[in-house]
């Protein structure tokens, strides 16, 4: 099963919408699902956080390379958007 890394804080905003786009993707496409994700919260792992280059969450990595980094200006649609993408890139 190929797996995505997923940095994030509870308490962020735009982690919350990345679980909730996420959701709507999978229900959108299944063949997403075939994706696991590795939930990590930051704050609980921060050596892990720290052998990352990554500033902002939600963040995804893939075989160790950053695919996708949230910046403060992202709506709903463009987390949205961007994850699509990621998934499209580990499902192709």
């Amino acid at each position: 099963m190929k797996e995505i890394e997923l940095f994030y804080l509870s308490h962020c905003p735009y982690c919350k919408n990345a679980k909730k786009a996420i959701g709507e993707l999978m229900a959108e496409n299944p063949a997403y699902s075939a994706i696991g994700i590795k939930w990590i919260e930051e704050s609980l792992e921060p050596k892990l956080a720290a052998s990352r280059d990554y500033y902002n969450v939600p963040t995804v990595f893939y075989e160790g390379k950053k695919l996708y980094e949230a910046k403060p200006s992202h709506s709903y649609n463009t987390i949205k958007e961007k994850l699509k993408e990621v998934f499209d890139r580990v499902t192709g």
